[in-house]
């Protein structure tokens, strides 16, 4: 079965990534970032070598976000970031194959323990079973 594994921040988060503290982050120094960078390799290594890791990508901050709808005729509506009002954003994520929701939990667990600053705001980790074709999980 695959699953989606995905970890969220905000842009306050990206902008605390780079040394500017908030009300929602304080401040990463570059020791901070180190080890969270080093951490996330080890796990995509191990998923890597355990043959569970299909994709897994970080993806870049909020405020280069673009939103695309459609207007009452048909026409895209575009709308570029940031967007103050939303709080959280997907901020990366590994598409894995397991054998088991417990595996996956345990991999989510793993992730969870990703090293941050005292005072960092604590996402949590989702997971999404991903549906094979158009029939159920």
């Amino acid at each position: 079965m695959k699953y989606l594994v995905m970890v969220q921040g905000s842009q306050a988060d990206y902008e605390a990534m780079r040394g500017k503290a908030s009300a929602h982050s304080p401040a990463w120094s570059e020791k901070d970032l180190q080890a969270m960078f080093a951490f996330m390799g080890e796990v995509n290594n191990d998923l890597s070598e355990s043959g569970e890791l299909v994709d897994g990508q970080g993806l870049a901050e909020p405020a280069l976000t673009r939103h695309v709808t459609v207007d009452k005729d048909g026409r895209p509506v575009i709308t570029d970031g940031p967007y103050g009002e939303t709080k959280e954003l997907l901020a990366g994520y590994w598409v894995l194959e397991c054998e088991s929701l417990e595996r996956v939990t345990e991999i989510a667990a793993r992730v969870a323990q990703c090293p941050m600053p005292e005072g960092a705001t604590d996402y949590p980790v989702v997971i999404r079973p991903i549906q094979d074709g158009g029939g159920d999980c």
